[in-house]
């Protein structure tokens, strides 16, 4: 397969970085395999379906991204083993829970946890998301909830001076209002 050729082929090492990506690029390509559709187009006068032409498609990308996005979220925890083989020291990866069910070629796999980044880290720069600003509205990443990471938030109201009820004037130029509006802004705690 052309895609393990070109994706898999700087992932030959012997360390777990290269196994973690070996088993997911494979996963990638399941999920596009599985995902796979019949397409068909009819052929002949009017309409007619006297020759039908049919092959397989590939999905939407952004169908891949959300299932694979399900499959990020639930991802499984593995642990680096070594041992000792003929070419010298290799990892390998295995589960971190033996209680659940181990992974398979469908399922994501990690060994090194992503960082926090609801706190203030200068390893890896992030500041934190405390005082950000949230959307109170939103239910995606910009939301008050996911963004606060739980703690809450703040709300305080905010006059604003802005340009307001504008006129173009002919030919050439555009007169405003300056108008005082009243937001609510939300920071997360």
């Amino acid at each position: 397969m052309v895609s393990r050729e070109f994706a898999d082929a700087r992932e030959n090492r012997p360390d777990a970085r290269s196994a973690m990506n070996r088993h997911n690029n494979e996963a990638g390509r399941m999920a596009i395999l599985d995902h796979m559709h019949l397409k068909c187009k009819c052929h002949g006068l009017s309409g007619s379906c006297e020759v039908k032409t049919c092959w397989w498609s590939q999905p939407d990308f952004r169908v891949i991204g959300d299932y694979l996005k399900d499959k990020y979220d639930s991802a499984s925890e593995m642990i680096v083993e070594k041992h000792r083989e003929s070419r010298g020291w290799v990892e390998t990866l295995t589960p971190k829970y033996t209680l659940f069910k181990a992974p398979t070629e469908r399922d994501l796999v990690y060994y090194d946890p992503s960082p926090n980044f609801c706190n203030p880290n200068p390893a890896t720069g992030s500041f934190g998301t405390r005082h950000r600003k949230c959307n109170i509205t939103s239910h995606g990443i910009d939301g008050c909830e996911l963004l606060c990471c739980g703690r809450g938030h703040d709300t305080r109201t905010e006059k604003r001076r802005e340009k307001c009820h504008c006129i173009f004037h002919w030919c050439c130029h555009v007169s405003c209002q300056e108008c005082t509006r009243i937001y609510s802004v939300h920071t997360c705690k």
